[in-house]
């Protein structure tokens, strides 16, 4: 393209960013594009690429960033997006069909969609992000002649000879695939969890071990002390180890087969397996054939999860039943010592019991620091700086020291013979020695009078000072209660006001945890009159203060069967606590996503559930004297009792409007996947953003999947599209949940399925109100076919929150495709930063 039209297209850009154009000219903006700059950056390489080749995530963006595939095309080469921010991307190899990464290079150091990837002349392959480069083969001046993506997944350099100068295989992330040759030396290591722990697994001393990188490093699981290998030669060190068919081999340097580890009954050679270390430790194998399954095998190692560092966070006991209970020794609060440094030398420390029937999962892979008794043991600790924990063997004499633990482990029969302690901050302070020696025996009796007369006076003083803060003090805490106590009573309809002895006793202390939402812990109790209850103890003191009042307004004023009961609450000092009724089937992601067949709700249960959530909604919206905005409609805040009625719970996030407000500005709030086009865009939001967060579940509820799913293909993975497309051809059962029976004379499933696209229309003038969804699902009126017109739009928006961007190729490089209206549909900033870049 000549200077002159270069010139006249970025004016074009320029008139198109200022006046912000119509969709379409877009579109011939896109297309001169497309005349300047060569196809074939959009065009996917089979087998290999040689050099010179660079690019970035937005050359490729409509084969989703994929630019090499394997001569199979099992496997593809490029950018993925990162689980966490989809703006960000990781350069790896992944595996068509499933779309899962199977190696990445820039783990921890993602990058932009501009920033590119280099196989340069010189025989080098890097990402660069800026002017950092953040990973490279550092193969410069070795002769690298090419880059092939093989069969197996292996990404190579090879040079002249085509023999490998750099492999993918040889430089292993967190997975191991079919053939791969993992060796002495390398090392598999997971992503880090919600703790920043990560899991290491490497080949030591003849034996395959993994360790939890705490510092220094604990190992909790070894192949020696597995029962369920295979031993083919005893007394040899492995060398290697390969996946091969259904089982894990370890090899010794002459390539003698030591054991074997059988995953499955699958043995079909021609199925490429994937061994996956995870962030919570455990190493799963996972089926990667087209069309196989995503969950892992059964079998995995550690077989049970309390086995591993951190099942439950640090100092939390992991029971059986994978339950989490913080020691009674420690506050439920936070479950942690209160101890900073370990070194301070002005703190003063003590060493507490934490309980019996206790075990710590290092205990039986590390040697003991020394054989004592158990004074001998603490006394080693309290020495120790660097000592947090002990755990002493009886029957042994053995005495374990940890600078750092991770979750406690409840023995099975109780019969561990260990003894658990952690170090504190001691309360108390030693006092300081008697000042003095022997010539102070001499002084005359009356300046020991006059002395000890000063001690009494200064005594008396004292504590008349401290009677009088004290009175004044309690002055003020009444005064303080009295206040909150007048802003509570004025609220309409309050609950009952508990103390927080009475909760603390009717939780047993907090022990049995059910769960964690935004602002606290939810813990199982049971009243003095038997009834369950839930009792959330909020944590946060700014934002937990403003969440309590919410919730005791909203839902303390508000009566509907549908809607989760505040049975009371707890304002005491800074205790922050709400009672709510017990829900004893949970939320109702549990009972939608299973994969099972295992107590699978049937077609009527799912559509009772659908219209008690609209109905409970209504009331919000409708009925309530103030309008009220939920923000945060998701499964996880569905819940439902003992005969699987739901009830819309969780008003921590929700929003008041008055009845002669449509609209609402607020600050983002609620949960990604689910929020309405609005929140994103900037716009006002109102109770039709609650209408389509109802219509993502509703249609969650009704095929039994997330609304994104990157394991399906890619026609598949976004639902919404997917049921439009399935509506418009009539094929409603391609939508319904597959495990459900399918009756053609069922009109609620059609009914279902065009309220829930009614509902999650870009357009928030084309939502139904929630009543009127009620009046659709019950048959009162009748429910047209929902338009398709913004379906464009709704599928640019519903691409952009999409977690993970992956898939299979999407064909020949379009201007109309998805992928670049997803770029395009942004604000106009993004817009210029797009086309700036693409200049």
């Amino acid at each position: 393209m000549s200077w002159t039209l270069k010139a006249h297209v970025r004016l074009l850009l320029e008139m198109a960013i200022r006046d912000f154009v119509p969709l379409a000219y877009a579109f011939n903006l896109c297309l001169l594009l497309r005349l300047w700059k060569p196809c074939t950056a959009s065009t996917q390489t089979i087998g290999m690429i040689t050099p010179y080749f660079a690019g970035a995530q937005m050359n490729w963006i409509d084969n989703q960033g994929l630019f090499l595939l394997s001569k199979n095309k099992n496997f593809a080469f490029g950018f993925t997006t990162t689980s966490e921010d989809v703006t960000l991307f990781m350069l790896g190899v992944v595996r068509i069909g499933t779309s899962r990464a199977v190696w990445t290079a820039n783990r921890g150091s993602p990058v932009g969609n501009a920033d590119k990837f280099v196989f340069d002349n010189d025989g080098n392959a890097y990402m660069r992000s800026g002017s950092e480069i953040v990973w490279s083969t550092n193969t410069s001046g070795k002769g690298a002649t090419a880059m092939e993506l093989q069969d197996s997944g292996n990404l190579v350099l090879l040079n002249n000879d085509s023999s490998p100068l750099w492999q993918s295989f040889g430089d292993p992330t967190d997975t191991l695939l079919s053939g791969q040759n993992f060796t002495t030396g390398m090392k598999l290591v997971s992503n880090p969890n919600s703790n920043g722990l990560s899991y290491r697994l490497q080949i030591a001393s003849g034996d395959l071990v993994f360790y939890a990188d705490f510092k220094p490093s604990q190992p909790y699981w070894s192949m020696q002390k597995d029962n369920r290998r295979i031993t083919n030669k005893f007394g040899g060190e492995a060398y290697s180890i390969t996946l091969v068919s259904n089982t894990l081999r370890a090899y010794d340097k002459g390539l003698n087969l030591l054991w074997q580890f059988i995953f499955t009954d699958t043995s079909d050679p021609n199925v490429t397996w994937a061994a996956v270390l995870g962030s919570d430790g455990i190493f799963s194998f996972f089926n990667l054939q087209n069309g196989g399954s995503v969950a892992p095998e059964s079998t995995r190692i550690p077989q049970d999860s309390c086995r591993t560092p951190e099942p439950c966070d640090p100092y939390y006991i992991c029971h059986s039943d994978n339950r989490c209970q913080c020691p009674a020794v420690l506050s439920s609060s936070n479950c942690k010592p209160n101890i900073g440094s370990p070194c301070s030398r002005e703190e003063e420390v003590e060493l507490i019991s934490v309980g019996d029937g206790l075990e710590y999962f290092a205990t039986g892979f590390v040697s003991p620091v020394a054989k004592s008794d158990l004074p001998g043991c603490k006394t080693l600790c309290v020495s120790n700086c660097s000592c947090h924990s002990l755990f002493f063997e009886e029957k042994s004499g053995n005495c374990f020291l940890f600078s750092e633990i991770g979750s406690l482990q409840q023995s099975v029969n109780g019969s561990t013979t260990y003894k658990s302690f952690i170090k504190v901050l001691n309360k108390g302070s030693n006092s300081s020695p008697g000042e003095g020696g022997s010539g102070k025996k001499h002084f005359p009796v009356v300046v020991i009078i006059a002395v000890v007369t000063v001690f009494v006076i200064a005594a008396l003083i004292y504590c008349g000072y401290v009677c009088y803060r004290k009175r004044s003090a309690q002055e003020m805490d009444k005064s303080s209660s009295e206040a909150e106590d007048n802003f509570l009573g004025e609220l309409s309809g309050m609950p009952i006001r508990f103390s927080y002895k009475d909760l603390q006793s009717a939780t047993n202390n907090f022990t049995v945890k059910l769960g964690h939402g935004g602002f606290g812990s939810v813990y199982h109790g049971v009243l003095p009159d038997g009834a369950e209850i839930a009792v959330k103890k909020l944590e946060s003191i700014g934002q937990g203060k403003k969440e309590f009042r919410a919730e005791v307004s909203i839902i303390g004023s508000i009566h509907h069967v549908h809607l989760v009961r505040l049975r009371g609450f707890c304002a005491e000092g800074m205790h922050r606590l709400l009672a709510y009724e017990y829900m004893a089937n949970g939320s109702l992601d549990r009972w939608i996503f299973q994969r099972s067949g295992n107590d699978l709700l049937d077609w009527d249960k799912r559509f009772n559930i659908a219209l008690a959530t609209a109905k409970g909604l209504a009331y919000l919206h409708e009925d309530c004297s103030v309008k009220i905005v939920h923000c945060d409609i998701k499964p996880e805040n569905v819940l439902l009792d003992e005969n699987f009625v739901s009830k819309v719970s969780d008003f921590g996030l929700a929003k008041l409007m008055t009845r002669e407000q449509s609209h609402v500005f607020t600050t983002l709030r609620g949960t990604r996947g689910y929020l309405a086009p609005e929140w994103i865009t900037n716009y006002a939001i109102s109770e039709k953003s609650d209408v389509y967060s109802f219509g993502m579940v509703l249609l969650e509820i009704i095929g039994g999947r997330k609304n994104y799913d990157p394991s399906e293909i890619s026609e598949k993975a976004h639902f919404p599209t997917y049921a439009f497309k399935m509506m418009e051809e009539g094929k409603l059962r391609s939508i319904l949940d597959s495990k459900l029976k399918f009756v053609d004379k069922e009109e609620r499933v059609s009914t279902a399925i065009k309220v829930a696209l009614w509902c999650i229309q870009e357009d928030m003038q084309l939502r139904p109100s929630m009543t009127k969804v009620v009046q659709m699902l019950e048959g009162l009126c009748e429910v047209p076919p929902p338009p398709t017109s913004s379906q464009i739009g709704f599928r640019l928006y519903s691409s952009f929150l999409k977690s993970v961007s992956e898939g299979t190729s999407s064909g020949p490089s379009d201007c109309n495709s998805e992928a670049y209206l997803s770029a395009v549909r942004l604000s106009g900033p993004r817009l210029q930063k797009w086309f700036s870049a693409s200049l």
